[in-house]
């Protein structure tokens, strides 16, 4: 195959990939929220809390020994050394292990926090369902790696499924606190054995060469994985200690919509971050220079326009989703939007250092930044609560988005343009003003708020009616 032979078919892979996986995040984001929506309902702000503290325990230890397992799956799978079967069994068994070990002692550690026993009990129920998540990391790496995300998709919107039936279930029986846990765990369960199954065999298996490989490409990335959830997610461990369950579950809620908006980040630099590893991996600048480009246009494209829209109609957003019960969170969803503007140069800019091979450098910006997050933390929770913990959020997000920007233009010696981006603002500022001056109601209002953007996109020219006929194309190109 020649070099534009090769160029045409991975662009006809990315569009395919990109599709399926927007169109799976469309549904199962969809399905995620009608499941916040039955639980939000059915549990009310208390229980809620309880939930948030439960599962946000459970959320910091995975994210915390996720050790970044998924992208070195999707790293060294797109290098050219080693046997690829034995290479993904190796890094299978050593995710398996680990996963084992946290997840048998996270609920033993909880049992030392001053919680009731219902919250400790969803810890020890729950558990298994973050081990299946962790065990889901290291496919959705191998299927990254493969531009080849239908299973992976399918498998998140059959986990989101099997969650809002067992809800809904569970719902009109007026059933507690602890069966609504299981459903999790049962969710995350049926996700994981599509996965597996699809896969084919899977051997437990270390081969000790490609361990020193894994250990040497994966210490620097675990270290800053480490780093990112202190500060993260610490804030999440930290607030339940020092406010009450149903303020936890306020803020909780408003943190489960601004979730969706970081995975759209994640799904978009997951795609491009294997074929930004290729083209540096063999000195391809110019297709190096063109990947790069798109993680940062792409993101500020989808998330730009959501942080201006979430930030006018926070407030409808959030009784739309949880209810009237749970209106105090719109408050904190409009504070907490704001930090999405750091994660979108944090996710574009930590991507492409990682794909430059300069975990190690970045680990200053991770280090400093838990350092002061986990520091602000402690001091702004207990004397300002949830708005304490939103102000250190913000400052840590825009911190590690700078600095790493900065590091990614000064290694790879590209600096990104950013004409697309300015009109990218613009046209969400003149979106969220139209928004908040009509004051429609939420569905309208959204709906308006689309019409103008897509509008503003092309009167700027950000996209082109030529683009968008050349990606219908895709399916034609061989």
């Amino acid at each position: 195959m020649c070099y534009t032979d090769f160029r045409m078919t991975l662009n006809k892979s990315l569009a395919q990939n990109t599709i399926v996986q927007i169109i799976g995040k469309a549904v199962s984001t969809i399905l995620g929220l009608i499941a916040v929506a039955i639980l939000t309902r059915n549990l009310g702000t208390e229980q809620f809390g309880w939930y948030v503290t439960a599962t946000g325990f459970l959320q910091f230890v995975g994210i915390l020994i996720d050790f970044g397992f998924t992208v070195t799956t999707s790293n060294l799978l797109s290098e050219p050394e080693h046997d690829k079967e034995q290479l993904f069994n190796t890094i299978f068994t050593w995710r398996f292990i680990t996963a084992t070990i946290c997840f048998i002692l996270a609920p033993l550690i909880f049992l030392f926090f001053p919680y009731r026993n219902e919250i400790k009990i969803a810890v020890a129920v729950t558990s298994l369902s973050f081990f299946a998540n962790t065990i889901n990391q290291v496919f959705i790496g191998f299927y990254r790696q493969k531009l080849s995300m239908f299973i992976a998709t399918m498998s998140e919107v059959i986990g989101r499924v099997l969650l809002v039936i067992g809800f809904a279930i569970l719902a009109l029986n007026k059933a507690g606190f602890i069966p609504l846990m299981l459903i999790i765990t049962l969710s995350s369960l049926g996700s994981t054995y599509y996965l597996i199954k699809n896969f084919g065999k899977i051997k437990f298996s270390i081969d000790k060469v490609i361990s020193r490989a894994i250990f040497h490409k994966m210490w620097p990335t675990a270290i800053s994985v480490i780093f990112n959830t202190l500060y993260l997610q610490a804030d999440r461990v930290i607030l339940p200690l020092y406010v009450s369950q149903s303020e936890v579950g306020l803020y909780g809620a408003a943190y489960r919509v601004l979730d969706i908006t970081t995975q759209i980040a994640a799904i978009v630099m997951g795609l491009v971050m294997p074929l930004l590893t290729f083209a540096w991996s063999r000195k391809l600048l110019d297709e190096f220079k063109k990947r790069y480009q798109i993680g940062v246009d792409l993101l500020a494209l989808i998330l730009f326009p959501m942080v201006t829209g979430i930030f006018v109609l926070a407030g409808p957003i959030m009784n739309f989703i949880a209810g009237s019960e749970f209106s105090g969170s719109g408050a904190m969803l409009r504070w907490l939007c704001i930090s999405i503007l750091g994660t979108t140069f944090g996710m574009t800019f930590g991507h492409v250092v990682l794909a430059i091979n300069r975990q190690k450098e970045a680990l200053l910006i991770y280090g400093s930044d838990a350092i002061l997050s986990v520091t602000g933390y402690l001091i702004f929770i207990p004397k300002y609560g949830w708005l304490g913990a939103v102000w250190v959020t913000i400052f840590s997000e825009i911190y590690a988005g700078i600095f790493l920007a900065l590091m990614a233009v000064v290694y790879s010696g590209i600096m990104p343009k950013f004409g697309t981006l300015a009109k990218i603002l613009l046209s969400s500022i003149i979106m969220g003003t139209i928004i908040f001056t009509v004051s429609w109601p939420l569905i309208p209002s959204i709906l308006l708020g689309i019409l103008v953007y897509t509008a503003l996109i092309f009167l700027f020219k950000i996209i082109k009616l030529q683009s968008l006929k050349e990606i219908i194309n895709f399916s034609k190109v061989a």
